[in-house]
């Protein structure tokens, strides 16, 4: 529920040098501050945090088919509105749980073009973070438009560095399935570069130095709200620390569909948003890519009770691994973990066929485990191979197929080899999700797109892959090699901040094989694994174990994720530096889970404060191959010890 006050905000409206106008907008605790200003008819804004610049002064507008609406602008001062927002929701599906409370500052600035209106620019500052979008209306008899460009830009310090994922090329990669947010993250890299090329796909991280360390920024940019009204878009450049939003790639989808965006009127774009701190504390916790949104439709059901923990065959087995009697083992293994659900992976239909997976349904079911299945996006945006294809591409087959998904008990849908951004295929995810929920399907995505607010947009979305994820520790030794700075230390402080992330990891394996006695060589601990369970955040989390491991492996390790929770609500962010190491702290309940890894070449030692438990209390330790309990200090410090590639778990 959101409430809407009028109030005095911390506003000021003024005449600067040039006789230009200004706005000011802060956040309700005053410690950022957005500047709106004209430049010579062209729209400007610029970020404050704590007196220090964070974004520069950076540019604003669209290019339509109604008018270019990047300049020959002004204000018109007199129709501004301000305002305070305050709302609260609860979403089970996000970092934070139960009842969640906002609140945030906004103006909205109508522009004139020539002394008609052209739009209006709608700015929200909370206490962490900056958001903006364009408010389009009908223009005399026009009612829609063509948007052919958008041209904010987000302006940095040429001094900082750069944690971004490069964007693919369009068709490349496996079946020529690209893009589909599967590179790795640059590390500390200078801005000015972009990327292969293609710019850089969302959420960006800078790190902005100081001499004062207590002074530095972490900024992350990022957008929300992407539906099938808009593309999803990234960012581009980086000339001297300034990146533009760019529209999809003309050649993605086997060039189908346009890269512009065809709006409705009156229709407003996506959210972008700038998360700002000194540390990376904001941007673990930030909940701004939900707290703009609203749900688009009511749950059929609820989703919520189905979440949990899950496994799969195919990180292990592979696709020899998809049949009936090896299934038929994984889901006794489910069971005997005391896990929701089992993915059933690609070739199910041929490997399996249909008559048998309705009999492993019920046989699941009688257990307490739910099946998802594995779909092909399919159509003709590319040539992966994979089976059952054609079932939902098609809007009369797809919901025929669910329907049978239905009367069969199934619980979700994996649907994986999307590869591309453009505004077809964002009306292709929404018209997936929208049937799914009609027959009471869960949806996650893979060779996908980022997840913009998906959780609150669609009540039966669940999470994304959208990353480079463990599918690669299978096919790939030197990924195994770096398993540890480029997902374990790198995620949690760029895509898995902004939406729940599907990596199908937390392997207790030795090696990515039925055997466990060759193939890639698993190089991070097992405790390693248990910490990533909690560190990588998704509601329904299929982990990598495999059946042989309730004797293989340690039986701390098995006890530990019978019974980690999927669910959390809360998270703080306790230590880290992206690529080296990350400590977060994650409750769910009354119980507190405090994970972390160690991706630096030497062991991380030092005296970790956990300021949300009580002092002298005994907690659980994990780390350096055993399970322990110690009894914090009177000022709730420990002292670890997380070796390189290891991890480090604390239990309340």
């Amino acid at each position: 529920m959101m409430k809407k006050r009028y109030v005095a905000l911390c506003l000021a409206m003024a005449s600067i040098l040039g006789g230009k106008a200004e706005v000011v907008v802060s956040s309700p605790d005053g410690r950022i501050s957005v500047d709106f200003q004209m430049s010579d008819g062209s729209p400007m804004y610029s970020v404050i945090y704590d007196g220090q610049v964070a974004i520069l002064p950076s540019a604003l507008g669209l290019k339509t088919t109604m008018g270019d609406y990047t300049r020959e602008l002004s204000w018109q001062k007199e129709r501004t509105v301000t305002g305070e927002y305050t709302g609260t929701y609860a979403l089970p599906s996000i970092k934070v749980g139960g009842e969640h409370s906002y609140r945030y500052n906004q103006v909205t600035l109508p522009l004139l073009q020539k002394e008609r209106p052209a739009m209006q620019i709608e700015f929200r500052v909370s206490n962490t973070d900056v958001a903006f979008r364009y408010i389009l209306h009908t223009k005399r008899d026009t009612r829609s438009c063509v948007i052919t460009s958008e041209a904010s830009t987000f302006r940095v310090s040429e001094h900082a560095l750069t944690y971004m994922t490069p964007q693919s090329y369009p068709m490349g990669g496996f079946a020529r399935t690209t893009p589909s947010y599967e590179t790795k993250y640059t590390l500390g890299e200078p801005v000015g570069r972009n990327g292969w090329g293609n710019g850089y796909t969302f959420p960006c991280l800078f790190e902005v130095p100081n001499d004062d360390e207590a002074r530095k920024m972490w900024i992350l940019v990022s957008e929300t709200g992407t539906d099938g009204g808009y593309v999803g878009c990234r960012l581009m450049g980086g000339n001297g620390g300034e990146y533009r939003i760019g529209f999809p790639m003309e050649g993605e989808m086997n060039g189908w569909g346009t890269s512009t965006v065809q709006m409705a009127l009156p229709g407003s774009t996506p959210w972008r948003t700038i998360t700002v701190g000194h540390t990376p504390a904001n941007i673990i916790e930030t909940t701004v890519t939900w707290d703009l949104l609203e749900e688009k439709y009511p749950a059929s059901k609820d989703y919520a009770r189905d979440y949990g923990k899950g496994m799969w065959s195919w990180i292990i087995g592979m696709d020899g691994s998809c049949n009936y009697q090896e299934q038929k083992r994984y889901i006794d293994f489910a069971a005997a973990m005391g896990y929701r659900s089992l993915l059933i992976d690609a070739l199910w239909d041929v490997q399996i066929g249909r008559e048998r997976i309705a009999e492993l349904s019920r046989y699941a079911q009688s257990k307490g485990v739910g099946l998802y299945l594995w779909y092909n996006s399919n159509g003709s945006w590319n040539d992966a191979p994979q089976s059952p294809k054609g079932m939902l591409n098609n809007p009369r087959e797809r919901r025929k197929e669910m329907k049978w998904m239905q009367e069969n008990g199934i619980l979700g849908i994996k649907v994986d080899f999307f590869g591309g951004d453009k505004q077809a295929m964002m009306q292709y995810y929404e018209d997936i999700l929208a049937d799914a929920n009609d027959f009471g399907i869960m949806c996650i995505f893979h060779g996908c797109t980022l997840p913009r607010g998906w959780e609150r947009l669609y009540p039966n979305y669940v999470s994304s892959e959208a990353i480079l994820a463990s599918e690669n520790l299978h096919f790939s030794q030197g990924f195994c090699d770096e398993e540890a700075r480029d997902c374990g230390a790198m995620y949690p402080f760029t895509r898995n901040a902004v939406g729940a992330m599907d990596f199908g990891g937390s392997a207790l394996n030795k090696y990515y094989n039925v055997s466990n006695e060759r193939g890639s060589r698993r190089i991070t601990s097992d405790i390693y694994a248990l910490a990533t369970a909690v560190l990588f955040q998704s509601p329904v989390q299929h982990f990598a174990l495999a059946p042989n491991n309730l004797t293989d492996a340690p039986e701390y390790a098995i006890d530990f994720m019978k019974e980690v929770p999927t669910r959390w609500d809360e998270v703080r962010f306790v230590d880290g530096y992206p690529g080296k190491y990350v400590i977060l702290a994650r409750r769910s309940g009354n119980k507190w889970y405090i994970a972390g890894v160690n991706a630096m070449n030497q062991p991380l030692k030092q005296p970790l404060s956990l300021p949300m438990l009580e002092p002298k209390s005994q907690v659980v330790l994990y780390m350096n191959g055993e399970k322990k309990m110690v009894k914090l200090s009177r000022k709730q410090t420990i002292d670890v010890e997380i070796p390189t590639n290891g991890g480090l778990v604390v239990v309340q």
